[in-house]
């Protein structure tokens, strides 16, 4: 993979590099504590937010790119709506991990699930991945649900996976790899 600028367009989004200028929009969701609520991360400060944006520019710039942390655009509207994030986990091994979070203005409208899909095609086109795994907190139904109607498949409870907020915390683990049926067979929601 070259260390090009990377835009991917769909029918109702654009994943796009993130810019300095994206700092306002970014904490507008990264410092509600409803967003999140179920992340191992925030709510954000100014200065985490500043720090984010710094480490996605810098990866950006990364010879032999391994990470891909998007900023996720309503193509009709342009707006900044929330971040779509797929990780190499294991190059040999051809494995990757995506992850999103959205502004609450823009929940409940496919908007995940359609990014998720991006993200999917992303890995298994244009970065030859294997397999691409998500996971998400065991009470975070929403998450659950963008994950399976976008293909992926629920394989099972990771059992004290993240250590966050000062405690040990399981996960539900989803996959799909290049060849899944599920893959090919998603619909548009």
């Amino acid at each position: 993979m070259s260390d090009d600028r990377i835009r991917l367009v769909g029918d109702r989004l654009i994943l796009r590099e993130f810019v300095e200028t994206d700092v306002t929009a970014v904490h507008s969701y990264a410092s509600d504590p409803i967003v999140t609520q179920f992340m191992d991360w925030g709510p954000n400060s100014i200065e985490d937010t500043r720090a984010f944006l710094c480490a996605v520019l810098g990866q950006a710039r990364t010879p032999r790119r391994t990470s891909f942390d998007l900023a996720m655009v309503d193509i009709d509207s342009q707006a900044f709506i929330g971040s779509a994030t797929l990780s190499v986990t294991n190059v040999e091994h051809r494995r990757g991990e995506i992850g999103y979070v959205l502004h609450p203005e823009f929940w409940s409208k496919g908007l995940a699930t359609d990014a998720a899909q991006m993200l999917l095609r992303f890995g298994f086109g244009e970065l030859q991945l294997r397999r691409i795994s998500a996971t998400c907190h065991p009470d975070n139904h929403a998450s659950s649900r963008v994950l399976e109607k976008a293909g992926l498949v629920f394989e099972g409870r990771m059992r004290s996976h993240l250590f966050a907020r000062g405690e040990w915390r399981d996960s539900l683990l989803y996959a799909v790899i290049s060849d899944d049926s599920a893959l090919r067979s998603v619909s548009r929601s």
